[in-house]
């Protein structure tokens, strides 16, 4: 996202209970766009050659990583809505690249893996998605990359709850 804001964003809102809401200075709206543009240039890299959407490739990716979850366990790792996991599983299993078993331990749980052909894919993405990322940080130095993932860890510990402090009285 291109603004005219200087490199340093104006954080004096932050302590300003009266401060006025300037989305290119509010946090969650940045990482919000920047992820959105982000998912959807390498989308358009794996869309065409492997016909998968943006979830179908999270649920792939996800189980790449940690095969052998649940639907729910897939929405929960990627805060993605339990409706879109479902259908995107669903295509998925059409699709062959997804196989779905009993869990043994509590019959009435499924666990989720990639099949052969969903491995093959997942592979050849993960290739394209790696050297996205390579590409995206081109221009970041090793110490700010560090510092980057070190504060997206911070923020990721955080409770992300409101508890109502601060809201405006209806």
């Amino acid at each position: 996202m291109a603004t005219d804001a200087s490199p340093q964003c104006d954080t004096s809102h932050l302590s300003d209970p009266e401060a006025v809401l300037v989305l290119d200075d509010f946090l969650p709206y940045r990482l919000s766009v920047l992820a959105n543009r982000a998912s959807d240039a390498l989308a358009r890299e794996y869309s065409q050659r492997f016909a998968l959407g943006v979830t179908e490739w999270r649920v792939m990716a996800v189980l790449g990583h940690h095969p052998g979850l649940s639907a729910n366990e897939v929405a929960r790792r990627t805060a993605m809505d339990k409706v879109a996991v479902s259908r995107a599983v669903a295509r998925l299993l059409d699709s062959g690249r997804l196989r779905r078993t009993i869990d043994p331990a509590d019959r009435r749980r499924s666990l989720l893996r990639l099949s052969r052909a969903g491995r093959t894919v997942y592979a050849q993405v993960a290739r394209i998605a790696l050297a996205f990322e390579r590409q995206l940080l081109a221009g970041v130095d090793a110490g700010e990359r560090a510092r980057l993932f070190h504060l997206l860890d911070r923020l990721d510990e955080l409770e992300l709850q409101t508890d109502g402090a601060g809201a405006a009285p209806d």
